[in-house]
């Protein structure tokens, strides 16, 4: 299981919105948000293991792969970022944390050419089609509030109750028309 859970995802996802007004139809500049999900087999699942080094190996080794197929479908450079984890019924919070924060950021900042700010994060435990609030953040400036956004997502046949699914996701730009501020005055 364990090459499973490292090079052969049961599926990918990609997830492509592009949005071009606001909620009330005012025209925006087009902004692109991209996700793309990896069903993975968990091979911690069923069990209390100490040791989650597997996975942390899991998300390093799927994170370039992931972060690349993002950025393709991008219209223009990443400005913003997240990622997120939905662990099937028989694992553990903590396995969805092993796979996304030791190793995966590295690959998605590399991906980006740096990333300053801390990569915004969310994991649950779920089903089959539950839906994770996937956090999206600038990638160098922690403090700009127009680039808080949120894409909800769900993979209909995922996870299993043995699998995990790992998200990672980049935005092209902040919500449409921001008008909430650029965030404290620094002094």
């Amino acid at each position: 299981m364990e090459g499973r859970a490292l090079e052969n995802p049961r599926k990918i996802f990609v997830f492509k919105d592009i949005t071009t007004s606001d909620a009330m139809g005012q025209p925006c500049d087009p902004v692109t948000r991209v996700a793309v999900a990896a069903i993975i087999a968990n091979p911690c699942a069923g069990r209390f293991q100490q040791d989650l080094a597997i996975l942390f190996e899991t998300g390093g080794a799927l994170g370039k792969r992931l972060a690349d197929e993002a950025l393709e479908q991008l219209r223009n450079p990443a400005v913003a970022y997240g990622k997120a984890a939905i662990v099937g019924i028989n694992g553990d919070i903590e396995h969805g944390g092993a796979v996304i924060h030791p190793k995966l950021g590295a690959p998605m900042r590399n991906a980006v050419g740096g990333g300053d700010a801390v990569i915004p994060s969310n994991v649950k435990i779920g089903g089959p089609g539950t839906a994770i609030d996937l956090p999206l953040g600038h990638k160098d400036n922690p403090w700009s509030f127009d680039h808080f956004d949120t894409m909800t997502l769900t993979i209909p046949d995922g996870p299993r109750p043995d699998e995990i699914v790992m998200f990672v996701a980049y935005s092209d730009g902040a919500r449409p028309i921001p008008r909430c501020g650029k965030g404290p005055v620094k002094s």
